[in-house]
């Protein structure tokens, strides 16, 4: 089953639910599917919910990229991060803005291309750009969460499919996402530094 109609049935399970945890969402996205783990816990930081999404679920990748690193094989979350309840209309409302961007980008997939890339050493290394693109989800940037998401859905779905340019073309993505945000951090500072400055 593809991701988007993955996402798909994680509303219709929502709604007969009426609410899910973390740990829920990652168990019906297939807690032992280290790719459905990254991209199900990128895409809430793209919605235009109200709510520290970024923060929480930046923590959680943080947390999960340390377990890819390790080549761990089933995911855990703290259960401050893994018990918090999302309502079925956010995930309905989440899963309708982000999952038009995963249709499209399984359009351009490839299984098996350069497939070395997604292999078990490939797996552990692409939890080092995952630690990073997830501080940057973290972080309070306004209208800073586009290109790390972006990267990170990328590499989620190149692991997912075994498509080794799809996995390149994230940590390229994941390059300028840094380089963005750590600007945007810079202007804020010296911003800060101008302001308060006598």
């Amino acid at each position: 089953m593809t991701a988007s109609l993955r996402l798909e049935a994680l509303v219709k399970q929502a709604k007969l639910q009426g609410s899910m945890t973390i740990d829920q969402l990652l168990s019906a996205m297939g807690r032992t599917s280290i790719a459905f783990t990254i991209l199900i816990l990128s895409l809430p930081a793209l919605t235009p919910i109200p709510g520290p999404f970024g923060m929480v679920f930046g923590s959680c990748l943080a947390i999960v990229s340390f377990q890819i690193m390790f080549g761990n094989r089933r995911i855990w979350l703290p259960s401050i991060l893994g018990r918090r309840h999302l309502s079925a209309k956010v995930i309905e409302i989440f899963v309708r803005y982000t999952a038009p961007l995963v249709r499209k980008l399984e359009y351009i997939l490839q299984p098996r291309r350069m497939k070395p890339l997604t292999g078990r050493i490939g797996h552990a290394l692409s939890g080092i750009p995952v630690f990073i693109l997830a501080v940057a989800v973290a972080l309070p940037i306004p209208f800073g969460n586009f290109l790390p998401v972006a990267a990170l859905v990328l590499i989620a779905l190149g692991l997912m499919e075994r498509d080794g340019l799809a996995l390149l073309a994230g940590m390229l993505v994941g390059i300028i996402a840094i380089s963005v945000s750590g600007g945007l951090v810079a202007g804020a500072v010296a911003a800060l530094g101008w302001a308060i400055s006598p």
